[in-house]
């Protein structure tokens, strides 16, 4: 069983964080998640889910309870995952928003998220980022490259077409797809490429 640290950040994507904890969950993952208080507007906005960031349940996020998923507030830099002796097996930033890019890339760790990263860079463990954004400036492609070359996987929010899919859940899917390959775990989410038939 992987314990993956889950950061849910601000950008629109909601859908893509949502449905990665359905499944961590259904892997028998554990996960740490945290939430900025950016993200929790999104979650509202994009699809209807108002989360207590004081307050957290999981059903409310992921419509079930689950003892699966440990939650830590947004602000708390003493949470276990702020440390390097709290064993994980990697991290996953999904969405992740330029400014929570800009700070990974640059090592800060003014909040858990950015805390949790610098120590996930410095661990050696997989760092994945998906970031939802277009166009892309130079500012943001550079931060990219700096991540990583700190050894982030950046991995864009950037649904195929190849495995033909017949609606938005499918396409989500396949993000979230991705990420779990990151993560070495298997999933059935996608067809995957065998070649033109």
């Amino acid at each position: 069983m992987q314990n993956i640290i889950v950061a849910i950040s601000g950008a629109s994507g909601a859908p893509y964080a949502v449905r990665l904890l359905q499944i961590l969950v259904e892997k028998q993952c554990k996960v740490h998640l945290t939430i900025s208080r950016s993200a929790a507007l999104v979650l509202n906005h994009e699809m209807d889910i108002k989360v207590d960031l004081r307050k957290f349940s999981a059903k409310s996020l992921i419509g079930k309870a689950t003892k699966q998923i440990s939650y830590h507030y947004y602000d708390d830099i003493t949470a276990p995952i702020a440390s390097g002796t709290f064993p994980v097996d990697a991290m996953v930033i999904i969405p992740c928003s330029m400014s929570t890019l800009a700070g990974v890339a640059s090592g800060l760790g003014t909040n858990l998220i950015l805390r949790a990263a610098e120590v996930t860079l410095k661990e050696r463990r997989p760092l994945i980022l998906v970031p939802r954004e277009t166009p892309l400036g130079v500012i943001e492609i550079e931060n990219m490259l700096r991540a990583a070359r700190a050894g982030a996987c950046i991995l864009p929010a950037m649904p195929a077409f190849y495995q033909g899919p017949k609606t938005l859940n499918d396409m989500v899917d396949f993000v979230v797809g991705k990420v779990l390959n990151q993560l070495r775990i298997p999933h059935e989410l996608f067809r995957k490429w065998s070649g033109v038939e």
